[in-house]
């Protein structure tokens, strides 16, 4: 039976955890909530772009690229968005001769002819992901962070309401504006845990294993090989012929059977370096990430990581995107973690008002209590 002097220390925890992340926990949640639907969001903001016919067999990835080359001549196409059950057109991001390497424009072209259409006017949709992974442009670490903070809030008001059975259904209407509150918080949070638990969890797992994975490099690798720089090679002054990108995409295939590929990312296209990587999802499982690196110039991969046969912490690992995002199951659960994903949003706002009015209720009482305290002293 926990104490009442350990439930005080947990209320405390619970109280002060949720007023020093309460807005950058709402903000988190509300874009999470939202940034559910980016692909729709994204086609909401260009109508222009849902008007596009959608292909049952799209034009191929050699003839995307030539169409954006003769487009735009001379920019350096980095990345191409294939269709998918959302966006019926593929997206191609390119960067301008003498552009910074942060400036990139997204253009859109017709998936049964791979004609460019033009550059997108709107990117709202990825902006809202931007805003909910890293907060526009801070580390994804201080999103995990949240992630853990929003652990322990889940954790302690397990503790502190301890009859969670019992307040399922209690919600005293009538009563003072914070015992509403409450009671609405504590439901919220009681018929959302299961969800709030995944929610925090993979969020925690995306944001801080990658810092803890570089950490435990640092100490384990030998400072002699840590620096120890490889040498870069030569690209060759003139240009090199580069395989099929369709040729290439088969490769990659063949080392992940499976593969369905989202994003094909050029690198140093032309060169005798030149680098082609095919990333996306495995038919019929829901792990996430798989990738494929294959040298553009032979043909030869490289790079091969298939989350089935990489290991078990691969596996989890590769788990955690569609968990937290769930985009893996269709329209109606989009809709479902929309709704839930509003109410750890909703927790951070009520928690902060319920503590807003419980401090004004004790300065009021304090305040009651003084003038009590100095009329019993001018009667004396």
């Amino acid at each position: 039976m926990t104490s009442q002097r350990t439930l005080n220390r947990l209320f405390t925890l619970h109280s002060w955890a949720g007023i020093v992340t309460g807005l950058l926990m709402f903000i988190v949640c509300f874009s999470g909530a939202v940034v559910v639907f980016k692909h729709e969001i994204d086609l909401w903001a260009n109508p222009s772009l849902a008007q596009l016919p959608r292909s049952e067999k799209p034009a191929s990835l050699d003839a995307v690229l030539t169409q954006l080359h003769a487009r735009y001549p001379g920019v350096t196409v980095e990345t191409i968005a294939l269709p998918d059950a959302v966006n019926p057109s593929y997206f191609a991001f390119v960067r301008e001769r003498g552009a910074p390497a942060s400036t990139r424009t997204k253009v859109a072209l017709r998936s049964d002819t791979g004609t460019v259409v033009g550059p997108v006017d709107s990117q709202l949709g990825q902006y809202l992901r931007m805003l909910h992974v890293f907060l526009f442009f801070g580390p994804r670490w201080i999103v995990g962070f949240l992630g853990a903070a929003m652990l322990v809030l889940i954790a302690t008001g397990i503790v502190i309401h301890r009859k969670i059975l019992a307040e399922l259904f209690t919600q005293r209407w009538g009563r003072s504006f914070r015992v509403v509150m409450s009671d609405l918080h504590k439901s919220a949070g009681i018929w959302g845990l299961g969800f709030h638990i995944l929610i925090a969890a993979t969020g925690a797992w995306m944001g801080l294993a990658p810092l803890f994975e570089q950490g435990y490099q640092y100490i384990t690798t030998p400072a002699a090989m840590a620096a120890a720089k490889p040498a870069r090679k030569a690209e060759a002054s003139e240009p090199v012929p580069m395989q099929s990108l369709d040729a290439l995409y088969a490769t990659a295939q063949q080392a992940v059977p499976g593969l369905e590929a989202r994003y094909v990312s050029l690198r140093r296209w032309g060169s005798s370096t030149a680098e082609v990587g095919f990333t996306g999802n495995l038919r019929d499982h829901l792990t996430s990430t798989a990738r494929v690196d294959i040298h553009a110039a032979t043909g030869v991969p490289k790079k091969v990581h298939d989350p089935r046969t990489a290991g078990f912490w691969s596996l989890v690992n590769g788990l955690m995107e569609p968990l937290h995002f769930g985009d893996f199951g269709g329209l109606a659960l989009k809709w479902l973690y929309f709704f839930l994903g509003m109410t750890p949003a909703f927790l951070s706002i009520s928690g902060t008002l319920i503590w807003l009015d419980a401090r004004q209720q004790r300065r009021r009482e304090a305040e009651a209590a003084q003038a009590t305290a100095g009329g019993i002293a001018a009667a004396g």
